[in-house]
């Protein structure tokens, strides 16, 4: 059954770069708590108690809209295959953009993809697993390439553009810095 743990173990990492998905919870004092599926190779753990993930352009913006305003975060990932386990990662993060001195640093330890928008680093508080019996098991097959397809077609100025028509603004009317202010 469950564990707490203050942080990663090697067993729990291993677990982590094994996932093809996981999911980020996040909330700002008011409003709409949002919680968003990630994948694509997108997510490093850089120490036991730090990971980092490089987020991608999307319809939304939510989690950089709720990080400017309460640094509260959890990360889920979920066994879909071999023993069941769900893991959680509770914490608080910081949002860097393109324009941010530590986005350099950080972008490297992803692959290149087209409509990077964000680096999220995450400071791990309290790593919790749980049974995972409920979960389901699905076959992962592939991953979908229309996000890097459409953001290589837009090319850079168009991706700045949607970030400028879509992404400045969460659901509930909050900034998300997304450009520079």
């Amino acid at each position: 059954m469950g564990k707490l743990y203050k942080q990663l173990t090697d067993d729990l990492t291993g677990f982590i770069q094994r996932q093809k998905l996981f999911f980020v919870g996040t909330a700002a004092d008011d409003g709409r708590v949002n919680v968003s599926p990630k994948g694509m190779d997108t997510l490093r753990v850089v120490t036991e108690d730090r990971v980092v993930w490089l987020n991608l352009t999307g319809s939304s913006n939510e989690t950089a809209a709720h990080l400017r305003e309460n640094d509260r975060i959890t990360l889920m990932f979920c066994a879909f295959e071999g023993d069941p386990l769900i893991l959680r990662l509770y914490g608080h993060a910081r949002i860097f953009h393109p324009r941010d001195a530590e986005w350099d640093s950080l972008l490297p330890l992803f692959p290149v993809i087209p409509g990077a928008r964000q680096i999220i680093d995450m400071s791990i508080d309290l790593v919790q697993t749980s049974c995972g019996f409920g979960v389901p098991f699905f076959e992962f097959k592939a991953e979908r390439d229309q996000l890097e397809k459409w953001a290589e077609k837009k090319g850079p100025e168009g991706i700045r553009q949607y970030w400028e028509e879509k992404n400045q603004i969460s659901l509930d009317g909050k900034p998300t810095g997304i450009v520079a202010e």
